[in-house]
């Protein structure tokens, strides 16, 4: 390896490794702390904490407020993305004693600045997932999740969202025009379910209900190989009944 470098002593950069040590000082302190302070704190000298402080305050990391350093946007951003990934690893946990009980795959997903976003979804071999072989974004109209999240949509909104991703057949089995998806939404409202069966995987059925987070559109949905047609009604009561207790975990990954 160049300069000296290899896999037991890799090549740090002691300029980043300082400024990171002033962030988590800053980190330390809720409402801000001086550039002195912080120098003492992390043993830096006076110039060299004034050169790095102007520094992450120039590309956003901290911001000057009173005379103290606070962090910045980029900083908080960073801070949100961990939170993000937290969470869904929450909702992931929450799906996943769902689907050990349910003795199915099961999906929650939200609809998110016009576009279908799959949160989380159970990761069980014995249980498999259906696999995304065509666009979960764009197939809305053919899965038992976008249809239940389209239900939800105000009627500008769901017009927009067929403006972009049309009605098409992907299966034998799939709904052939907007005006068939428009009658099948309606029953999805009445009912509170939404059930599709091999409209978007050929071997597969398919069942979402509707869950109250807010503002957002939002579902919980549970798939079973097609031959198990027969217990997909019971599974999706058990799921309806299960769904309060996973709300706030699930309501919180929506909120970041």
């Amino acid at each position: 390896m160049a300069n000296g470098e290899s896999a037991s002593h890799p090549t740090l950069i002691g300029s980043v490794q300082r400024a990171l040590r002033l962030l988590e000082a800053v980190a330390a302190h809720a409402d801000g702390a001086p550039a002195k302070q912080l120098a003492r704190e992390t043993g830096l000298p006076l110039p060299t904490t004034y050169h790095l402080l102007r520094t992450l305050t120039h590309e956003g990391y901290l911001q000057r407020e009173n005379g103290v350093f606070v962090f910045g946007e980029a900083a908080e951003a960073i801070g949100r993305a961990g939170d993000r990934r937290r969470q869904r690893a929450h909702a992931s946990e929450a799906l996943a004693v769902a689907g050990r009980k349910l003795d199915a795959a099961v999906y929650f997903a939200v609809y998110r600045e016009g576009e279908v976003e799959m949160v989380a979804v159970t990761d069980d071999p014995e249980r498999p997932p259906v696999e995304e072989w065509a666009d979960f974004r764009t197939t809305a109209h053919a899965h038992a999740i976008g249809q239940c999240l389209l239900a939800q949509l105000d009627e500008a909104s769901r017009k927009e969202h067929l403006s972009r991703y049309p009605v098409q057949s992907i299966t034998p089995f799939s709904m052939r025009t907007e005006g068939d998806l428009l009658h099948r939404l309606d029953t999805v409202r009445r009912g509170q379910v939404a059930v599709e069966r091999q409209e978007y995987a050929l071997g597969t059925v398919c069942s979402a209900i509707p869950i109250q987070v807010g503002a957002a559109a939002a579902t919980l949905g549970v798939s079973l190989p097609s031959h198990e047609l027969h217990r997909l009604r019971s599974v999706t009561e058990r799921l309806r009944k299960m769904a309060e207790t996973a709300l706030t975990t699930l309501a919180f990954s929506i909120s970041i």
